[in-house]
């Protein structure tokens, strides 16, 4: 690169016009270039913040080999505060890209102005730290920059005038070209808050501006903030002779706290506890604290008081959390408190009730369980709703009947290996499909409890089966598998007579892990596949053509988990993923129109959805996931939510469960409409199915 500047020497005097210069740089290299331009005084501070010249531009646009461009210089200001007489300047120019610089020296005149300032005022340290009653020294340079003698009064503001112990004044005298350095002693009082105090040091001198320089003066943390509680143990329900007015069920606690520091503080505490159902309520949440003040929380616990048992003690950890945790914790740093429970029954009547209480538990050991013994993960109806049939990781399938309260059957079928979903055979009902966690998939008579069938292939056993789907005659069942595999078998019973190891039919690889399918259109014309990153695709299954539907794009962690289509309205189809992401779709657009497919309703529950069913005439949904309360839905003729019911209708939890105080997921729901009432069946992670039934809402839909 090549430089030249348009003055070689320029006068400036300070508050008048600013000096300008113009910088020419020519790009001689073989590439494209930037130039960035730079003054640098002789004799000026580099760590001043202030700026004595402008540029423009600041940076050039990139320039061709051969080209120029230019840039003004204005100088503003004096490079050294108080300089008069003539001084060289650098002018520095350098491109990043080229990695190179040049420079050139102009000499610049600085004029003595009328109003320009001598004294040069300098804090050689800008922080000072100091705790209450100690004594910290406050450094102050002063220069005469000037060609004349001044007096200077040096006056410290925003300070505590008590604080300072000589004065907040002193005079000087200063010779031109003279400096020097007082000291102002500084003594913070007792009572001084701990934070940050700014200051400034003001310079008045005949016939001159004032200058200012401020510092800040640090006043350290120091004391404690002391944590008492009283009473230190209580009991349910308060000793006679105390006030009846108060809650049997509750009782308080006064946890005192004194700040005996120098630190403004915001306090609330953490109650640590390992009781479950031990509930607090502390009043207020946080209290502030000025330096020697007083004050007060007010904890009141919980505890239900149990109808039989022992006595509890229960003991729980109170801590203080501080706002500043400069000074550490309280002291002390918490406080364990004890809670004494009685129970509602008095210990003679207790072994009355205990007898009778052994006796009915004799009774029940006598009569043993019906249940499956690990989580159930699908449970179905049969068509009249007056049967279900549940899979569980114990390997086993259950029947049960469907009366005033569910009976168990027995086990209709022991698999060997977990299983994972079960289908009824749509025509008769008399078969049931359950797919296994090893990749096989099971046919089983429900009457006579015999299996007909093992479906799987031999090379891709442990592919675990999570989606199975029946044609409505029966004469396909589709599979889908954690591979991403999807099956088409062959099961009438004349088919599987032909072949005793069944293979199938026609298959499909998908490239995310299968969860759910479910067959839509008049003559169940697509199967639906969801599954791993949120994927939702259309398989026609006689041309073998794959269509994508649009959702919501998902990562590794994210599935579609249930899809279920109304088997009276085939084209209405509900998916739901463990976002917690219910969707209705119109499947009539895409199926037979090539057109795409319409959302009829959207909407997001706060927790995973696991699964979902719809009613066959697709009038009620019903969804069940990670929370264990089951949602019923009623749909509109339309396909939408009731808008009177649109955060869905809470099923309630079975007295079974709310004895046992269960929060079990929910795995598997299936519903059915039986004359006005809807059964809907669940299975969950407690290893319990249960079956609930509820009124039909007018909403128009049948």
């Amino acid at each position: 690169m090549s430089t030249d500047i348009s003055n070689q020497a320029l006068k400036y005097k300070p508050g008048g016009i600013p000096a300008s210069f113009e910088v020419s740089v020519v790009n001689e290299s073989e590439q494209f270039a930037s130039f960035q331009v730079e003054l640098i005084a002789a004799g000026s501070d580099p760590d001043l913040d202030f700026q004595w010249y402008e540029l423009y531009p600041a940076v050039s646009a990139k320039k061709p080999p051969g080209d120029s461009t230019k840039f003004d210089v204005k100088i503003t200001n004096t490079p050294v505060p108080g300089f008069v007489g003539t001084m060289n300047l650098t002018v520095r120019v350098y491109s990043m890209e080229l990695r190179d610089e040049d420079r050139q020296v102009l000499r610049l005149i600085v004029q003595e102005s009328a109003d320009s300032n001598p004294l040069k005022l300098e804090l050689p340290q800008k922080v000072f730290q100091v705790y209450p009653l100690e004594k910290v020294e406050i450094p102050v340079r002063v220069k005469n920059t000037g060609r004349q003698s001044a007096d200077v009064l040096l006056n410290v503001l925003n300070l505590e005038y008590a604080w300072l112990i000589e004065g907040a004044e002193q005079r000087l005298h200063l010779e031109p070209g003279g400096q020097k350095e007082v000291r102002f002693l500084c003594s913070p009082s007792r009572n001084a808050v701990a934070e940050n105090y700014g200051f400034t040091i003001e310079a008045i001198y005949r016939n001159g501006i004032p200058i200012r320089i401020g510092g800040t003066l640090e006043v350290l943390p120091e004391g404690t903030v002391n944590f008492s509680a009283n009473p230190s143990e209580q009991r349910i329900p308060p000793q006679r002779g105390t006030d009846k007015s108060k809650r049997s069920d509750a009782a308080g606690y006064e946890l005192g706290f004194e700040n005996a520091s120098n630190v403004r503080q915001q306090v609330s505490v953490r109650v640590e506890t390992g009781a479950k159902s031990f509930n607090f309520e502390v009043t207020p949440a946080s209290v502030s604290l000025n330096p020697g003040e007083f004050s007060s929380l007010f904890l009141v616990a919980n505890q239900p008081r149990k109808r039989w048992g022992f006595p509890q003690t229960l003991q729980f950890a109170v801590t203080p959390i501080l706002s500043d945790e400069r000074l550490g914790s309280t002291d002390p740093e918490m406080q364990v408190l004890k809670l004494r429970v009685l129970p509602i029954v008095p210990f003679w009547l207790q072994l009355i009730g205990g007898l009778g209480l052994l006796l009915l538990l004799i009774l029940l050991w006598l009569q043993p369980y019906g249940g499956h013994s690990a989580p159930v993960t699908s449970v179905r109806f049969n068509g009249l709703a007056d049967r279900v049939v549940s899979a569980s990781n114990d390997q086993t399938l259950r029947s049960w009947r469907v009366s005033r309260r569910l009976q168990s059957r027995g086990v209709l079928a022991p698999s060997g290996k977990a299983v994972r979903v079960v289908r009824f055979r749509p025509v008769d009902n008399n078969w049931v499909a359950a797919g296994l966690e090893n990749g096989e998939i099971q046919l089983w008579d429900v009457l006579s409890r015999k299996r007909q069938q093992t479906l799987g292939f031999a090379y891709q056993r442990d592919d675990r089966v999570f989606g199975l789907e029946f044609t409505q005659d029966s004469r396909y069942l589709f599979s889908g598998h954690g591979s991403g595999l999807v099956l088409q078998w062959e099961v009438a019973p004349d088919a599987l007579l032909r072949s005793e190891n069944s293979t199938p039919q026609q298959q499909r690889q998908l490239d995310f892990a299968v969860s759910d399918l479910a067959l839509v259109g008049t003559e169940d014309e697509r199967l639906a596949i969801g599954g791993r990153y949120n994927q939702l695709v259309l398989w026609d299954w006689r041309r073998n053509a794959l269509q994508s539907l649009p959702y919501r794009q998902g990562g590794q962690d994210d599935y579609i988990t249930s899809l279920d289509a109304a088997s009276d309205r085939p084209y209405r189809l509900v998916t739901a993923d463990n976002q917690g992401q219910i969707t209705l779709w119109n499947m009539q657009p895409c199926v037979n129109e090539a057109a795409e497919c319409e959302v009829l309703d959207e909407w997001r529950v706060q927790h995973p959805v696991r699964s979902v069913a719809i009613s066959p005439n697709g009038c009620y949904l019903v969804s069940g996931g990670d929370d264990p309360q089951v949602k019923l839905w009623p749909l509109t003729v339309e396909g939408k939510r009731d808008l009177r019911f649109a955060e869905g209708i809470a099923i309630p939890v079975g007295i079974a469960s709310r004895i046992a105080k269960l929060r079990a997921k929910i795995n598997s729901v299936d519903i059915r409409l039986v004359e006005d009432r809807i059964a809907i069946a669940t299975g969950s992670d407690d290893d319990r199915v249960r079956v609930y039934r509820t009124r039909q809402q007018d909403t128009g839909c049948e």
